[in-house]
């Protein structure tokens, strides 16, 4: 694990995992049963924006995560808790 392998030299390697994420980008992904597939297997009341993702890389890119390492950071609405 490169968590592992860089962490005694105070380097942190973590990863962020998003969920379904509304981007604007028209395509498959936009299609009605896809979307209605998504909301139906996503906890949260809505589908992940694209700052949701951002503020979570921002986060694990501050000082206050100094002290996290080898995580996967799901920003999914709960999809894989469900």
């Amino acid at each position: 694990q490169i968590a592992g392998d860089y962490a005694g030299e105070g380097i942190v390697c973590n990863a962020v995992a998003p969920g379904k994420v509304l981007t604007g980008k028209p395509g498959p992904a936009n299609d009605p049963d896809v979307l209605a597939y998504s909301h139906a297997r996503t906890p949260w009341p809505r589908l992940g924006l694209p700052r949701d993702v951002a503020n979570a890389a921002l986060f694990l890119a501050s000082d206050e995560a100094t002290f996290i390492t080898g995580e996967n950071l799901m920003v999914d609405g709960g999809w894989m808790a469900n």
